[in-house]
């Protein structure tokens, strides 16, 4: 039975989800970070469990996130996918704050040859893991501010918290 919490930030009131771990910090392994209307966001079930508390590690980290605090999250992420989308995944977890890369970087990084860019863009946009797994970070080649399921506005606003220039 997943477990759930809501939690305010600067993008709008989050919705975390998780399983019981007994190897996660809080015991608690997340596995997605929603946004308001996102797209492929989760919504809590009626028979979801609410429980605060199993997240009290994510909220702390997410607070210092936010407030400038913090660079990288250490937290169990629990998120499952394709194989390849793991991978892509996985590739996201080493962009740097504050520092952006193209899907083609992705693309190269994983081993997957440059006409794999669309297949990369639908795993980066199949993320259930929003700011924990930085999708926020890849942006087109040429620079330009691409698709994001939070919305190019929440894109943008965590671009801008880590300090990269965007155009607008």
């Amino acid at each position: 039975m997943p477990l759930y919490t809501l939690l305010d930030s600067p993008l709008g009131r989050l919705t975390l989800v998780g399983e019981p771990s007994a190897d996660a910090p809080g015991g608690t392994a997340l596995t997605a970070l929603s946004v308001p209307e996102q797209k492929r966001g989760v919504v809590p079930a009626p028979d979801w469990i609410r429980e605060p508390a199993a997240f009290a590690e994510a909220e702390r980290q997410l607070k210092e996130y936010f407030a400038g605090e913090r660079r990288e999250f250490d937290l169990a992420l629990a998120a499952r996918g394709t194989a390849f989308r793991e991978r892509v995944w996985t590739a996201l977890d080493d962009v740097p704050y504050g520092e952006t890369v193209s899907y083609g970087e992705i693309a190269r990084r994983i081993g997957a040859a440059r006409p794999a860019v669309r297949a990369i863009g639908t795993a980066i946009g199949a993320n259930p893991l929003l700011v924990l797994r930085p999708c926020h970070r890849v942006i087109g080649a040429d620079g330009s501010l691409t698709g994001y399921a939070g919305g190019l506005d929440r894109k943008r606003a965590l671009l801008s918290l880590e300090g990269v220039a965007v155009a607008r």
